[in-house]
């Protein structure tokens, strides 16, 4: 009980932008770490696997920290909205954190409106990748940009959801220049 009070609170702290993500600490052109997670998309559970997502074009991988907050929500509603871009570009989009599979295949229906995949991030995944909230189990709102080769393009951790979209769409664009 205590551990999900403390992540609500945290929640709540985060999406009033009263607490600071962790910074990323992956560089521009550094190898993503490449996982296997499960992962929903249109509310049935299916695998993702950023290897082979890869095969078809770059790869937009966005943490966040908790399904269904304020900041995650309006987050997931503006990758949707903006998936025919992402599309265009020849881009596909994950939302990762590390809420349960069924809360997830609730998420990707109602609030990524069946747009794209969201997946599990585990402790490892959250570790891998730097994005771990200080004491915490949560992910910080950090986007990454993850080119064909598997070298990352981008990288932008801010707890404002606003910029995100933006910024990845430029930099996916910018791929194919």
């Amino acid at each position: 009980m205590k551990k999900v009070l403390n992540a609500l609170v945290l929640a709540i702290l985060l999406a009033a932008g009263l607490v600071a993500p962790a910074s990323a600490q992956l560089a521009e052109g550094s190898k993503a770490p490449t996982f296997t997670t499960q992962a929903a998309l249109a509310g049935k559970e299916m695998g993702f696997s950023l290897r082979n997502a890869l095969r078809q074009g770059p790869v937009v991988l966005y943490f966040y920290p908790k399904a269904f907050t304020q900041g995650c929500t309006l987050e997931a509603n503006a990758f949707a909205e903006a998936m025919p871009q992402f599309r265009a570009a020849g881009a596909s989009v994950i939302g990762l954190s590390n809420d349960d599979i069924a809360t997830l295949k609730r998420f990707s229906r109602e609030e990524c409106r069946d747009a794209f995949p969201v997946g599990v991030a585990s402790r490892r995944l959250i570790a891998d990748y730097y994005v771990a909230l200080p004491n915490s189990d949560l992910a910080s709102r950090t986007s990454f940009v993850i080119a064909p080769d598997g070298k990352i393009a981008m990288v932008y951790s801010n707890s404002d959801y606003r910029d995100h979209v933006t910024r990845t769409l430029a930099a996916v664009r910018s791929l194919s220049e």
